[in-house]
């Protein structure tokens, strides 16, 4: 599989990564396998965290064997630095490891978090201390938001962002846009969520696959599609693709998903989502 470099540091990673829900509320000799699987096939990006459930407990044995040869992210949902450092302490224990590649921020959603994460006492304390200590060779965010995405990186201490992107939220209404541009400017590394969004869970309707939230993209050739349109984003690393698992093997199974888009691929992907309300409005 493609790896490519996370933006200017020496870190590569598989186009492709492994989210952590994929592997949580599973048994262990499951999980395993399945990660054996993806490590087979080339999956080197393994990204988890706290919130996940029991991914933590699940995925640190399942990498155990594989710690060398894998790019391990974790994340923190705390925003002060004393309860970053004992989410930090306790992911790596439940992780099995002494050090992570990347230590996120997770899900900023609004200035005023932003501003609270990376002020006085805030998260970005620990997450600084653990870069300086060898526990985490690059620290990042992930968010939801354009303008809590663009707050945080004006910082300059973030080497990664994890961001939403996908074809109709891009393409319509902008969404993520601003965010590439800023993070090409300064040289960090992207990462790619919802690359396989198709749209929301109309109200009253029961979610299709228990592990997202939204509704996925599950039809091979535009799923496909979908993701080579992420991944064709400059300065793009990676993409996650969905929790579940038969979405992820459908994502791990793209020929070529770095290959960029001819624009017969591209009539095709408008033709098939035209009719969906991208996840995310313009910013």
């Amino acid at each position: 599989m493609e790896r490519r470099r996370l933006g200017a540091s020496d870190v590569e990673v598989s186009v492709i990564g492994m989210g952590g829900i994929v592997v949580s509320r599973r048994e262990q000799g499951e999980v395993n396998r399945h990660v054996a699987e993806a490590v087979d096939r080339g999956v080197t990006y393994f990204d988890v965290a706290p919130t996940y459930g029991d991914a933590e407990e699940r995925l640190g044995p399942a990498l155990e064997a594989y710690r060398g040869r894998v790019t391990l992210a974790c994340k923190t949902a705390q925003r002060t630095a004393a309860e970053a450092q004992e989410e930090l302490e306790r992911s790596l224990r439940r992780l099995r490891t002494d050090h992570f590649d990347l230590y996120q921020m997770h899900g900023l959603s609004s200035i005023e978090e932003v501003e609270t994460a990376l002020g006085p006492g805030g998260a970005l304390e620990t997450l600084r201390r653990a870069k300086q200590q060898g526990r985490t060779r690059l620290i990042g965010f992930s968010a939801h938001n354009d303008a809590a995405a663009l707050r945080a990186m004006a910082c300059g201490e973030f080497d990664t962002v994890l961001f939403p992107l996908n074809y109709a939220s891009l393409e319509r209404n902008g969404f993520g846009r601003a965010m590439l541009d800023e993070a090409r400017r300064r040289g960090m590394g992207v990462l790619a969520l919802k690359s396989l969004a198709r749209t929301k869970v109309a109200d009253g309707q029961a979610k299709p696959y228990a592990k997202c939230w939204y509704v996925p993209e599950d039809r091979p050739e535009i799923a496909r599609l979908q993701l080579r349109y992420t991944l064709s984003q400059p300065g793009l690393a990676a993409a996650i693709p969905p929790g579940d698992p038969g979405l992820f093997d459908l994502a791990l199974a793209t020929p070529n998903p770095g290959e960029p888009l001819t624009e017969d691929d591209l009539a095709v992907l408008e033709a098939a989502t035209r009719e969906f309300t991208p996840l995310w409005d313009a910013p």
